[in-house]
Parts: structure tokens; sequence; C-alpha cells
């Protein structure tokens, strides 16, 4: 028996190498799967029927506390698995990842768990593995945000003290599909991106849309076969209503408007008018939006099935800030996030307090690069932006008598006012970034499109409202608010609780009504995830231990 034993471990080590039915046959079946599944850590992860097992650690504890028996005992099993497995492209993903064709092959060949054979064999893992992977990737989604965000901090939980025995529960019970489901994001956001998904998709199987052809700019009034084009385009993405009563090449007050909701939802300014910047958005293809809602699908797996009641969040690629109550957008207004060379980063932290009239310490980067050589050029510069330099006892120096291109052991410090860098308040969840939400006198540069002007901060349109609405219930009314900033005290405030702020970043929204909103994508950070999702299934490390090592998350 030693010596089947040995020939079986070399065997399943091969990489798929099959088994021969000279040596399995003298195995009884529960002891060949038994040798089957110990040793998937010998065959790169193990494979059955040449796929790999990404999930091997689950396996491998799955199947010991089952005595080694066959996991899919009945047929409607299978067949809910096979139907969600083919789902999967319903929330972005691809069915391979899951081991489809192979699992639609044996069991289409009359292969069944359980019935004794390798193939058998292969199909029950098969199953257990696609299960084991369709599961987490529905909870925490396929790649590991970390490769993109490397501040990430977020902590992500299955819900369960041990995903092995949730696995277990699900196939005892039989409740496959149900369980499937409960493991994705179970979120309106979520499910009007799905919808979205699927409203696009039909568009491109019915051919997409046109192409319009560079040329002058189209406005009210153009005629011709390019606004033709456009009358079509637009009416494809759903932003022109079809009137067969108007003439096709005519650009008429229809179609402006037409233009102005297709340049709001792409964020483009929207002034009516089919320019460069405008045609490009239009010539798009349908394939990489579908392809940007994917990517936002898997944004929302990472993070959003463990957002708390009460949340702050700001979508940096989208300008916007959402406070949100008992699960409810309770408020919501526009901000200014850091430039593509000055990222605003992707984290979450509480906040715990805001000042009222706050003073600017100028960041030792923004010191370095921009401060000191202004000042270097213009002696004024300095006064002029009403920036002391300050010593570490907090006197103040005269700038000329310092020399300003040698070592710098000094602080610069901005007084409170209104025309201070961070406006009259701040609001703070204090991090190893400095990053944090302000007011901001460049209130102008809220009007427009794309709102990527800062070092890396949240510039808020109306902080004085935030404000208000995140010390509610501290005693801190609006009246109370004005009346200190009029004084031009600088005042701290405490928060009655911690508010948990959220820095995220997705770059397609959908209303209520099904409107679609495409953002600019201002870090260039979509394709990358896109990449991802269309790369083979791996379990990386970190992503899920308990798929690697059978080990509770």
């Amino acid at each position: 028996m030693l010596g089947i034993r040995l020939a079986v471990v070399v065997l399943l080590a091969g990489l798929a190498a099959p088994v021969s039915a000279a040596v399995t046959t003298d195995l009884p079946a529960e002891e060949r799967l038994r040798l089957r599944v110990e040793t998937l850590h010998l065959a790169d992860g193990g494979r059955a029927a040449g796929e790999l097992l990404a999930a091997s650690g689950l396996i491998t504890e799955l199947y010991a506390r089952n005595g080694f028996q066959p996991m899919w005992r009945r047929p409607t099993m299978v067949e809910e698995l096979m139907t969600s497995v083919a789902g999967a492209e319903t929330h972005g993903l691809d069915p391979e990842d899951y081991h489809h064709r192979a699992i639609e092959r044996l069991w289409t060949a009359g292969v069944r768990p359980g019935d004794g054979t390798l193939a058998g064999e292969d199909l029950d893992l098969l199953l257990t593995d696609a299960f084991a992977r369709l599961a987490f990737t529905l909870h925490f989604g396929k790649l590991l945000p970390n490769d993109f965000h490397p501040q990430w901090n977020f902590e992500r939980s299955f819900g369960v003290a041990d995903p092995v025995a949730w696995v277990a529960r699900q196939l005892d019970a039989g409740t496959v599909a149900a369980g499937l489901i409960a493991a994705a994001p179970q979120t309106l956001f979520y499910r009007r991106l799905q919808d979205l998904l699927a409203r696009y998709r039909t568009i491109e199987t019915s051919g997409g849309w046109p192409t319009i052809e560079a040329g002058p700019t189209l406005e009210l009034g153009s005629t011709g076969p390019r606004v033709a084009a456009l009358r079509q385009r637009l009416e494809i993405s759903g932003d022109l209503p079809p009137d067969p009563a108007v003439d096709p090449e005519l650009f008429d007050e229809a179609a402006d408007a037409a233009v102005r909701r297709f340049q709001t939802r792409h964020s483009l300014e929207a002034d009516g008018k089919v320019g460069r910047r405008t045609l490009a958005e239009l010539d798009v293809p349908v394939r990489h939006r579908i392809d940007q809602v994917r990517a936002n699908l898997e944004r929302i797996r990472w993070v959003l099935r463990d957002v708390g009641d009460n949340v702050l969040i700001v979508n940096i690629a989208g300008f916007d800030l959402w406070l949100v109550r008992n699960r409810e957008v309770a408020w919501r207004t526009r901000v200014q996030v850091g430039t593509p060379y000055h990222q605003t980063p992707v984290f979450t932290d509480l906040m715990r307090y805001v000042v009222l009239n706050p003073t600017w310490t100028v960041p030792p980067g923004i010191l370095r690069n921009e401060v000191l050589p202004a000042a270097r050029k213009d002696p004024g510069y300095l006064p002029a932006e009403r920036l002391r330099i300050l010593d570490r006892q907090g006197r103040e120096i005269d700038p000329s008598t310092l020399d300003l291109s040698g070592p710098f052991p000094y602080t610069v410090r901005q007084d409170a006012g209104p025309d201070n860098s961070l406006g009259v308040v701040k609001l703070m969840f204090p991090n190893p970034y400095h990053v944090y939400l302000h007011d901001t006198p460049s209130k102008s540069k809220f009007a427009r499109a794309e709102r990527a002007f800062s070092h890396g901060c949240i510039r808020v349109q109306d902080p004085l409202t935030l404000t208000e609405l995140v010390l509610e219930g501290s005693g801190w009314d609006r009246a109370r608010i004005d009346a200190v900033i009029a004084s031009g005290e600088t005042t701290t405030v405490r928060l009655p609780t911690p508010l948990p702020v959220m820095l995220l970043y997705w770059t397609v929204e959908v209303e209520a009504d099904g409107t679609a909103y495409f953002f600019r994508d201002p870090y260039d950070r979509d394709d990358a995830v896109i990449a991802g999702l269309d790369r083979p299934f791996a379990v990386a490390p970190g992503m899920v231990p308990a798929m690697v090592s059978g080990a509770a998350r």
C-alpha cells in the first residue's frame, strides 16, 4: 500500500499528469480522493481535469472535515453553480476564471461527482474550487487593492469566523445560488452598475455606436453628415430621444440639449459644442465603457460591503463628497482634489476635530519645492503671502537675515484669515499623509468640471455646512460657528463621535433614474484594473488566506 501511495503522490506532483487506471484501481475511491486532496500543495496548487485549483488550502481543509467524501451530492447543486458561474459576467467577471468550460464539458459528458471515477473526482474538485473562487471574488474582489493604492488600509472581513465552515454549510444545505448572491455586495450602487453593464453590452451586441469624423466644431445650426452621425450616436446612448420627423443632418435645439447632457455625464464643460475634447469622448468605443463599468464593480467589491451606517466619503475621481447617515446620502457637495502629480491617496481614517480660523503650516514638500524657490526669486513673496518664518521656539525671524539657499531648520506659517490657504475651517482626520478637508480661497475653481488642483488635501465647496453637520449634537450650531469665524480666533472643536472618512476612487456612477456618469480618470487608474480583471485568476499572497492555507481570515 505504501508503494502505491507514493506512486500516486509522484503522479499528482507532476502538474496534472493523469493518474493511471492500473494504479488507482487498487485504491478505494475514498482513499484516492484523500491522497489527491492532501497532496494538492505539491502540484503547483493542484489540478483537476487540467485546471489549476486555486483554493488548495480551503479544499484540503474542507474535504478533511467532510471525511474525504465528495461534496457535490445533488444534481441541483451542480446546476445552480453552473448557472451562477455563467452569470459571473453580470458582475463584470470572466466565467472562465471559475472553470466554466471544464465543468460544462464534464457534466455534458455524463460525469457526476461521486461516481467512483477519476473524472467524477475531477468534477467534484472543480466545483468546490469554482464555488470558493466565486464566493470570495464576489465578496473581496478578484484583485488586491493594495496593488493599486499603496496607502490602502481598509479592514476587509468575510463576515464569519471560519470561511471554510461557511463553504461547508452552503454545500451541506445545498444553498449554492443563495450563498453566492449573499456574497456579492448588497448595495443599490452595485446593482445600478450591473444594470448599466447589461445595457452597454446590449449596445455592443447591436453593433455599438458610430464614430464621428474629425472636422470643424459642431454646434447649434450646424448641418451635414457629421451631424447625422452625432445624432445617431446620441440616440444610441440615450442622450437624444429619436424623432423621425426631424432633419437628421440638422443640429437643432434637441441636439444641443443632448450634447450638453452628454457633456455633463462625461465630466466636460457643458457648452453644447462638439469640439476636440467632446468628440474624443463621443468616439470612445462602447467596449471601453463596458470595461470601465467592470473596473468599478471591482472597486465596490473591495470596499463597500464594509461601509458603516454613518460615514463621509470622497470620490477622488468624481470630485465629490458624500455625507452618509443611516446608510442614506444625507448631503453632497463638490470638492477639489490633488493634481496628478500630487495625488490624493486612497485610505480611511476617523475625523476627530475641526479647527475654525486655522493657521497653515507649510508642509515640507511644498516648502522645499515651491515656497523657498519663490522666496529666493522675490524677496517680497513671503510678506505678500502672509507667510512668517518661525524658529523652534516659535519666534519670528526676519527672512532678510537668512540665507534661503542653505539649510532651513525653520517653520513657515500662514496666519489665520479668509485668504489663508485653508480658508476659515479645516476638518481633521490625523494621518501620515497630512491630508485633510478644508475651505479654500480658490472658490471659482469649483465651477470647473475637472477639479484636480490641490497638493493632495481635499478642498470643500461648502465647508461651513459640512462643519455644522459633523458637529451636530455638540452644541455648535451655524450661528456659533459663524461668530467664532468672525472673531478671527483659532478654535478647535472635537466631534461628539469620531466620523469615519473614506477617500475612494471610482470613475462610473449611476443615479437612481439610470443616468450614467463617466469621470475622466484623473490619475489614469482604470486601465490597470481592467488589465488585472482580464488576466487569468490567481490567488496572490494576502488575498484570502483561507483559500491558500485553510485558516480563517
